[in-house]
């Protein structure tokens, strides 16, 4: 990991990687504008390797989607925005054949890439659908999760001897940031029907690995690096798809989160803010028991974490910090860690 490299010669997160994969909410923007040195870092680095746009949002299609992100001042175009209903795609034809009859529970993203690809379209579960797709819209309602119940539960499943129709989710985003705060995402909605039907989907988005293969397919990476906010969807995607992860703290996972991190969710590096993706990264050493980074230097003795020294740079000791806990085996839940390190 990023996080306990050391060299001679420190490297930027960027050096070695063949492409950029980043997130869009809290990564890119935040609410209607951009975070402030996303769109110039992410435009500096598309000047070296080619940049794409990971997102599990199933309501907008590729083309909206590099839309906003032209307005923000960013390089795009819209095959370089991978979505979680193109990855449900990958997914939709293993499962069946051309043509088929798919029941959508969504939007416009679902619909478009069904649309390319030549797949018919119902809304009800009385056309005898084939499959079914379902991806967040805020138009969602009992009406429409009751048709996918009924379409799942017509054609075997659980208790039967034929296993049912296809169902596909986009992701299982359990929250979704909106205006007004944070709201239930898709994997509340795929859990009523999953209460219905009495079985789970095959999942497109992020944290599971189809969505990160539909972007090294499409990119030709085979070292890519995926930039993101949240540890339990792109670092922990990442982690399982064998691609480098950087967790940036402008978004939704922040110190705290970071430090509690499990083994599975745990980032190669851990920036500021993207700037920081073209900057050498201070290497990690054990010094007599403490780990340092830069000036900052952190040991877990017993129960304890200790801050030997805080250093110059808050970003270091916090990196410093969680190699110390990761390395320790020890749950930071039994740990007495100093507060200032959540701030």
């Amino acid at each position: 990991m990023g996080l306990f490299r050391q060299k001679a010669e420190a490297a930027a997160p960027l050096d070695g990687a063949d492409a950029v994969f980043a997130d869009l909410d809290g990564v890119v923007y935040a609410g209607a504008g951009a975070i402030p040195h996303a769109v110039e870092s992410l435009n500096l680095a598309r000047e070296r390797v080619p940049v794409g746009y990971i997102t599990n949002n199933a309501s907008r299609s590729d083309a909206s989607v590099a839309a906003h992100l032209s307005e923000l001042g960013l390089t795009v175009v819209p095959n370089d925005v991978v979505t979680s209903p193109q990855a449900a795609m990958h997914l939709l034809g293993e499962q069946v054949d051309p043509g088929a009859l798919v029941l959508v529970i969504g939007g416009e993203g679902i619909v478009v890439e069904l649309e390319k690809r030549g797949y018919r379209i119902t809304r009800s579960a009385d056309d005898a659908p084939d499959a079914v797709v379902q991806g967040f819209t805020p138009e969602i309602g009992w009406k429409e999760l009751a048709e996918a119940s009924f379409a799942l539960n017509a054609n075997g499943g659980p208790g039967s001897e034929t296993p049912g129709i296809p169902w596909i989710a986009t992701n299982t985003d359990w929250t979704i940031p909106v205006a007004r705060g944070i709201a239930p995402g898709n994997g509340t909605l795929v859990s009523a029907v999953h209460t219905a039907v009495g079985r789970l989907p095959l999942v497109a988005g992020k944290p599971e690995t189809p969505i990160f293969d539909e972007a090294k397919r499409r990119f030709g990476a085979e070292r890519p690096l995926m930039v993101g906010d949240r540890l339990d969807t792109d670092i922990l995607g990442a982690n399982r798809a064998g691609m480098t992860s950087v967790l940036v703290l402008t978004g939704i996972d922040l110190a705290k989160q970071v430090l509690a991190a499990d083994a599975a969710s745990r980032p190669d590096f851990i920036i500021g803010d993207l700037r920081e993706l073209h900057l050498p990264y201070p290497a990690t050493e054990e010094v007599r028991g403490a780990i340092r980074v830069g000036s900052a230097r952190v040991r877990v003795d017993g129960r304890r974490v200790v801050i030997e020294s805080a250093g110059e740079r808050r970003l270091d000791l916090l990196r410093a910090a969680c190699a110390a806990i990761w390395r320790s085996g020890t749950s930071i839940h039994v740990l007495d860690v100093p507060t200032t390190l959540y701030r």
